[in-house]
């Protein structure tokens, strides 16, 4: 029920960016590209040195958005029970489009996005959950890697949870 709740909270985001929208609240919903000293909000890492795809996540009252260095932890935000912050937008990065050991970019809504968890392809944080624009691209990415292809919702707290992720993590 935990990824229902946070589907809820998340399904209001469309309706707080069209209503009451001052001039430049627009522009700060936009996604914001990484640089070599973007770091996750959770672990300090720096993005650029991992692969796999990226998210970020614009709250209500924040100037600049938090960013995380897997997926597996954004989800694992947005799914815990004490979050509280309001989140006006979600982004990930398209890995139909991105480079995976590298990923610049190809930022999608993380609420229409189509994911791909238990691939055998790993992020930041050792298994990670790929993300896509297109359907045709996350089905053609499970085929070759595995895994199986999920909606936003249908991603629940018991498939991300990051207690000992970091143990798969060889650089840290």
């Amino acid at each position: 029920w935990l990824g229902l709740a946070a589907l809820a909270a998340f399904g209001s985001l469309g309706a707080l960016a069209g209503c009451g929208e001052r001039a430049g609240e627009a522009q700060s919903l936009a996604p914001v590209e990484i640089d070599r000293s973007t770091s996750c909000e959770l672990d300090g890492m720096l993005l650029s040195d991992y692969p796999g795809p990226k998210a970020q996540v614009h709250y209500a009252g924040q100037a600049q958005p938090s960013f995380f260095c897997d997926t597996v932890e954004l989800f694992n935000t947005l799914l815990a029970g004490e979050q509280v912050r309001a989140a006006k937008a979600v982004f990930v990065q398209d890995m139909g489009k991105a480079k995976w050991e590298q990923p610049v970019g190809h930022w999608i809504d993380a609420k229409t996005a189509i994911y791909v968890l238990g691939s055998k392809r790993h992020g930041s944080m050792g298994p990670t959950i790929a993300s896509f624009a297109q359907e045709a691209d996350a089905v053609k990415f499970a085929a070759e890697y595995g895994g199986k292809v999920l909606r936003f919702g249908e991603i629940t707290a018991d498939m991300v949870d990051l207690s000992g992720a970091a143990l798969h993590d060889t650089r840290m």
